[in-house]
């Protein structure tokens, strides 16, 4: 039976934080850090000539093994701008007891480190200890929607008192026997509350087309954001997983980013092989990174690009280290190429169609994910 938020079993007491204080983070350097006119820059987190650099986070489902104040320490001394937070049972317990205390001094230890932060839920068992992501806001259960919903909205309140760029969520896949057109019914029904929270709270909400879910593509979210009403976009926006577009998305990654922009407020960004649903380390998959730098730059988006490695925890921090050293080689390399063509002359051709991705044991799901022609073509 699945949990919601009122029937918490367990405490997740933070630990008092060791470095940093209580001063004001603009006002007390980091290690290695230089000072700037707005506060101090720590190192890695480079000023780009020509425009805003890109502000890199990782994800906490990727450093499941270290306490939370360990993961966000780290992640601060190697460079990074933030963090995706994964609301889990090791990591800001969203059912345990004293969520409100405990999110506040997470809160504080952010503002220490000069962290962004993006709340994201896709724990994998924190609702039902049997069920992979279960239930989902589909769930032919109607508590178990509701539970789901529920979890939504306290991740929402989560994010409102974190000062959050938004929260991150997704549809679930769709049960075996259930109609796609109840499934979405199902969908539109469950997230509607979690709009209204959003709203009241003033925090987007960041849906992810997930590969083998309902909601899949790019398509598929504006499917959803249709179903809605066609809610502001700075309230009904899109997580964009970048290894997912290279996976089953008919566009290149880079014209998916371009695409997605007017609705972008998270990104998640990993390798990734075309068919194939699994997270890789950057350089193992098949994804050219400068020209989707180079997009999210000239698109001026300006929230968190978050690694997402979610089973390499094993591997955390070396990962985490890596994969900054990584990226701002690729950011620097995507401000020193031409800049691309724009309209039809562009030289970047759409991929073709997939067979139905793979789902390796690394990303497993019940279901075969569903190739974006299914969904009646992709929106980009």
């Amino acid at each position: 039976m699945s949990r919601t938020p009122d029937t918490a079993r367990s405490s997740d007491t933070a630990r008092t934080p060791q470095r940093g204080g209580t001063q004001d983070p603009a006002a007390t350097p980091l290690p290695g850090g230089t000072q700037t006119s707005g506060g101090t820059q720590p190192p890695g987190r480079t000023q780009e000539p020509g425009g805003a650099p890109i502000r890199f986070g990782y994800g906490t489902n990727g450093l499941t093994d270290l306490r939370l104040d360990d993961a966000l320490s780290l992640l601060a001394d190697l460079g990074y701008n933030g963090v995706g937070l994964t609301l889990d049972h090791m990591h800001l317990d969203p059912l345990a007891p004293e969520l409100a205390a405990r999110t506040a001094q997470v809160a504080r230890r952010l503002a220490q480190l000069g962290l962004g932060v993006t709340v994201e839920t896709g724990a994998r068992y924190v609702l039902d200890p049997r069920r992979k992501h279960g239930p989902s806001l589909i769930d032919p259960d109607l508590e178990g929607r509701t539970a789901r919903a529920e979890l939504l909205i306290t991740a929402v309140r989560v994010a409102a008192d974190l000062g959050a760029h938004a929260v991150h969520c997704f549809s679930g896949i769709v049960p075996e026997g259930t109609p796609p057109e109840t499934a979405w019914k199902r969908l539109a029904e469950s997230m509607a509350p979690v709009v209204d929270a959003a709203a009241k709270a003033g925090v987007p909400l960041a849906v992810e087309p997930e590969p083998g879910h309902l909601l899949a593509t790019l398509a598929d979210f504006h499917q959803l954001r249709r179903a809605l009403g066609d809610p502001d976009p700075q309230l009904l926006g899109l997580t964009l997983d970048i290894g997912h577009c290279q996976c089953l998305e008919p566009a290149s990654p880079a014209d998916c980013v371009r695409e997605a922009a007017p609705w972008l407020r998270h990104v998640q960004i990993e390798d990734m092989r075309r068919g194939v649903h699994e997270h890789l380390p950057f350089g193992d998959g098949e994804i050219d990174f400068p020209p989707i730098l180079r997009a999210l730059t000239d698109t001026g988006y300006q929230g968190l690009t978050v690694v997402e490695l979610p089973r390499h925890s094993h591997a955390g921090p070396d990962q985490a280290e890596r994969s900054l050293r990584f990226l701002r080689r690729a950011e620097a390399e995507a401000h020193t190429a031409p800049a691309p063509h724009a309209g039809p002359e562009s030289p970047t051709a759409p991929a073709p169609a997939p067979a139905p991705p793979t789902h390796p044991e690394a990303d497993a799901h019940p279901h075969p994910a569903r190739p974006a022609a299914a969904a009646g073509g992709a929106s980009c």
